[in-house]
């Protein structure tokens, strides 16, 4: 899989762009605050249907326009697509794939599978549980339509549940009762995908980081919930939420389920969020977003396209040297202030794109 051409219109800073892409490595080099962000913005919005950097997608609308254009066509090993996008100020957005309008998300999912490394991703590693959950879910919805469903489906009772639980009253447990059957089964079901999701994880990320540290150090990820029902998920999380409702109404919580669980990352048995190095911090983000690279190509027979932000200046150069010696066979599009060390392991072909206030020119 591959991004072959990319066009925008008032894209963020972009009045007109219009750029073919190299199969394999392609770089954009500028200053900060010249748009190379936004090119790899615009590639992970057409591949989720969600910016990374904004929840409101009119900021990503040129001041002086009303609406925002992205295209792009993918080479696939079935059927290239062409993904077309247009963002309004009003908040709406319509998507075409092959020319035809699509009506959910979840129709765009999987069409253009992108693996995105930015500093920021180590917030995964360093930060509050929401981020490991956030990136589980994300992954997960990428490669099933059902998880994506389900994990919606989940969110929207939740909200409701809450909404109760904030009302209070004895009145509502039948309602109450309702809503823990649903959130049992929607749970239960993202619990499960979550796990085997972590599996996987583990089986590829122990060789990654082994290769990464040269054999310095062990990784593994283990899932942190409140429900440890091995055989019957469903049951243990109804269970757990009958035995809370006294204390959720209290609280105007829900305390137990998905929502609240977590994933632990572990360097040499040792929690790496709290007692791990900034470099091991590091490392361990660079084995998580590589693992997630070869969990995709396994399941769906094509690599993904990796997307790396700025993240080389971040890394040390036994890091660098991993990342660049790791993307053959892979189309990757890197933003970077300079050229640093990237030509000396780049192999095969790639371009050079020069990064001006808006503007792209090819090398």
């Amino acid at each position: 899989m591959y991004i072959k051409y990319l066009q925008l219109i008032n894209f963020r800073n972009y009045n007109k762009l219009s750029i073919e892409l190299d199969k394999n490595v392609n770089v954009f080099i500028g200053d900060n605050a010249q748009g190379k962000t936004n090119i790899l913005e615009s590639i992970y919005y057409s591949s989720v249907g969600k910016s990374h950097r904004t929840n409101k997608d009119k900021e990503m609308i040129n001041w002086n326009a009303e609406s925002a254009y992205i295209k792009l066509y993918v080479v696939k090993n079935r059927l290239d697509k062409k993904i077309e996008i247009k963002i309004f100020k009003e908040g709406k957005k319509g998507i075409n794939v092959n020319s035809i309008k699509i009506n959910k998300i979840s129709e765009l999912l999987g069409i253009l599978n992108v693996v995105m490394f930015s500093p920021e991703d180590l917030k995964i590693v360093k930060e509050s549980p929401s981020f490991r959950r956030k990136f589980l879910d994300i992954e997960l919805c990428k490669l099933s339509n059902k998880y994506y469903y389900n994990l919606v489906q989940y969110n929207k009772v939740l909200n409701e549940r809450n909404a109760l639980l904030r009302k209070g009253g004895k009145e509502f447990l039948s309602i109450i009762e309702i809503y823990d059957k649903q959130l049992s089964k929607f749970g239960a079901f993202i619990i499960k995908e979550r796990e085997k999701y972590i599996e996987k994880m583990n089986e590829k990320g122990v060789i990654i980081h082994n290769d990464i540290t040269a054999g310095a150090e062990n990784i593994s990820f283990g899932y942190l919930s409140s429900i440890k029902g091995e055989n019957d998920i469903e049951s243990e999380l109804f269970n757990a939420l009958y035995k809370n409702r006294k204390s959720d109404f209290e609280k105007k919580n829900t305390s137990v389920g998905p929502h609240r669980d977590d994933l632990s990352i572990k360097i040499n048995h040792v929690d790496v969020r709290n007692f791990g190095s900034q470099g091991q911090q590091r490392t361990a983000t660079l084995t998580i977003k590589f693992s997630s690279l070869e969990i995709i190509k396994d399941i769906t027979g094509e690599y993904p396209v990796l997307l790396l932000d700025d993240v080389l200046s971040e890394l040390d150069s036994k890091r660098q040297k991993y990342i660049l010696n790791s993307i053959k066979n892979i189309q990757t599009v890197i933003t970077c202030t300079g050229l640093e060390n990237i030509k000396n392991h780049i192999e095969g072909n790639y371009k050079i794109f020069n990064v001006v206030k808006g503007k792209c020119i090819n090398n």
